[in-house]
């Protein structure tokens, strides 16, 4: 029971704040309404037009672009600081789940050549350029 007892008591602490701070806004917040106010608002653009209208498909590429990179920085970091560490790659080295540092290294770098080559060609088919 001892050791259950500080997360209880985080999770009461928790609790009491996100209620007490959810009825001080009720109680002393503003309630002023318009027009304006009720008008819904998405991804900073005024709904002026359909709801079902279709997107430019630059607004998709660019998405898609953007995913590519970031998964390529989430696989890269932490081969990064592995690599850094002494417990790293060369542990995995000396235990045998890899022959050498350099295959660790050339397949880091032939995964970013392959990301290199998808941002040029991306860059080629205009991707980046907003008319």
């Amino acid at each position: 029971m001892d050791a259950i007892l500080p997360v209880l008591l985080f999770v009461a602490v928790a609790a009491a704040v996100s209620v007490g701070l959810v009825v001080v806004a009720e109680a002393i917040g503003p309630r002023r309404s318009g027009a304006v106010k009720e008008m819904p608002y998405e991804s900073g653009m005024d709904p002026v037009h359909d709801t079902r209208r279709r997107f430019d498909v630059r607004f998709h590429l660019v998405a898609i672009t953007f995913l590519v990179f970031d998964v390529e920085l989430l696989f890269l970091y932490p081969w990064a600081v592995a690599s850094r560490s002494t417990a790293g790659v060369d542990a995995a080295v000396a235990e045998g789940l890899v022959s050498s540092r350099g295959l660790v290294f050339a397949g880091a770098m032939a995964f970013t050549a392959l990301v290199v080559v998808g941002f040029a060609y991306d860059w080629r088919k205009g991707v980046f350029r907003w008319r």
